[in-house]
């Protein structure tokens, strides 16, 4: 029996982080993960095989040159499933490497194999060799992340009805794709195959969908999909999925029916906690398998035992899993730190990208406060002309009471990328003025940050010691 200051079951971005910073502290660390490779979801199936996949098919497509060279200009002309798995196994294998070393550097143990509790203070690990080894820890940490949905109600087969993990190993790429659920998985793929000029139908049973990212925000990239060729279908259940040998059928409440090559399930995320043994812990999930913890420590109901990343819900992101990761190890281990900032960016890897901070225009609306909108599109800027870009708009809310900045919203090329300024900003309390008096690089499309803040500023109260006196 071994024992260890901290013991993390899961080496996804939260638990990985959470290690190296144990690491660092000199603290005995262990990381158990039940597969084969560390990395967890976000290396394996998620967050970087994802990626990696839109920025193969936008260079593989040549999608970013259309605006130049027209609709049917191509880097290379027949894609291949292949072509894009090359990349994305290189990238996988560098991710892993990256990891394995970190863990080394900082005397971080690992072992595969899959963790239950067997008590408060004790866990077994079962290898796939068939062993089985028991330990004890002074804390634990739960990082395992989610796994896919998978309804009874859908034939899964693997090669034309797949999930989100299964996506990835597709053997071909379909003409045509059918993607149920237009959550940040859903509408990521949809977008992405949509640009490999795939005929692609999303269904969302709801009658909208990415409801925390401002509205306005929706309406654009809305016409900005569909006029990509994505047929979204918004607003009727669905009633059954058929696997019909050559094509799948979905039959919708509406009465219309989708038919397509190959279908995507992608509607929902369960927290990967059901093989545990939490209750041997003392420990509860929801419906959805997920811990409820104090987002200020990420301690759950037991003291002694953490949770972070997806395993905890909203907002399961990449980004935030790694502060959480953090934050927990450095609590365990009675280590005083920095706590996380109030505002952090939300990104959508989609065609084209979305990304948010701060509040949306409705939230501003919910709790009264006043404001006004500063808006620039990139067709506006140099560098959008320069680039061929034909849409992609940046959105800033301002308080008119205080000038500060209170929320940021992007659709359009690097949005993910341009976020960061409006997060700075956020965090550091600035106003209009700091966009008004600040010279931005020529030609960026960094510069949509001034054209909406002087587009804001030309509307707001001008403050006293700017109004102009008249002379006695």
């Amino acid at each position: 029996m071994s024992h260890y200051d901290l013991i993390i079951i899961g080496s996804g971005p939260s638990g990985r982080s959470a290690a190296i910073q144990a690491g660092k502290l000199k603290r005995r660390v262990l990381v158990v993960d039940r597969k084969d490779r560390l990395g967890g979801v976000s290396v394996h199936t998620g967050t970087i095989p994802s990626k990696t996949l839109r920025e193969t098919v936008l260079n593989l497509s040549g999608w970013r040159e259309r605006s130049f060279y027209g609709r049917s200009y191509r880097v290379k002309d027949d894609i291949e499933a292949q072509d894009l798995k090359a990349r994305l196994h290189k990238t996988l294998d560098y991710e892993v490497d990256v990891l394995e070393h970190q863990f080394n550097r900082n005397h971080v143990d690992t072992l595969m194999g899959m963790a239950r509790f067997i008590g408060p203070n004790e866990i077994e690990v079962a290898t796939e060799a068939g062993d089985t080894t028991t330990l004890t820890a002074d804390r634990f940490l739960i990082a395992t992340g989610t796994s896919t949905y998978r309804p009874d109600y859908v034939p899964f087969n693997g090669k034309t009805v797949l999930d989100s993990d299964e996506f990835l190993e597709l053997g071909q790429i379909p003409r045509s794709l059918t993607v149920v659920g237009a959550g940040v998985i859903g509408v990521e793929y949809a977008t992405m195959f949509s640009a490999l000029d795939v005929r692609v139908t999303m269904i969302e049973p709801r009658d909208s969908f990415l409801d925390f990212i401002d509205h306005t925000i929706i309406q654009e990239f809305t016409h900005q999909i569909r006029e990509n060729g994505v047929d979204l279908r918004l607003g009727s259940p669905i009633e059954k999925i058929e696997d019909a040998g050559e094509h799948v059928e979905v039959t919708m409440g509406n009465g219309r029916h989708v038919r397509s090559e190959m279908l995507l399930f992608a509607a929902g995320r369960m927290g990967a906690t059901s093989r545990l043994d939490l209750d041997k812990a003392g420990l509860e999930t929801d419906h959805r398998g997920r811990l409820d913890v104090d987002r200020k420590t990420y301690q759950t109901s037991v003291k002694h035992i953490y949770a972070t990343g997806d395993v905890i819900g909203h907002p399961s992101l990449a980004s935030t899993a790694i502060q959480q990761g953090r934050v927990a190890a450095c609590h365990a281990l009675d280590t005083p730190t920095l706590p996380e900032s109030p505002w952090f960016p939300y990104g959508i890897y989609s065609v084209p990208e979305i990304s948010t901070c701060g509040m949306s225009e409705e939230e501003m609306q919910e709790r009264g406060i006043p404001y006004e909108v500063g808006v620039a599109r990139f067709r506006e800027t140099s560098r959008g002309h320069i680039m061929g870009l034909e849409h992609g708009m940046l959105k800033m809310l301002f308080s008119l009471k205080t000038r500060r900045v209170l929320g940021v919203q992007i659709v359009g090329e690097g949005a993910t990328e341009l976020i960061h300024i409006a997060q700075a900003v956020l965090n550091l309390k600035g106003t209009v003025d700091y966009f008004v008096q600040n010279t931005f690089n020529y030609p960026t499309l960094a510069e949509a940050y001034k054209i909406a803040g002087l587009d804001a500023f030309n509307r707001m109260p001008i403050p006293k010691e700017y109004k102009s006196h008249p002379k006695p």
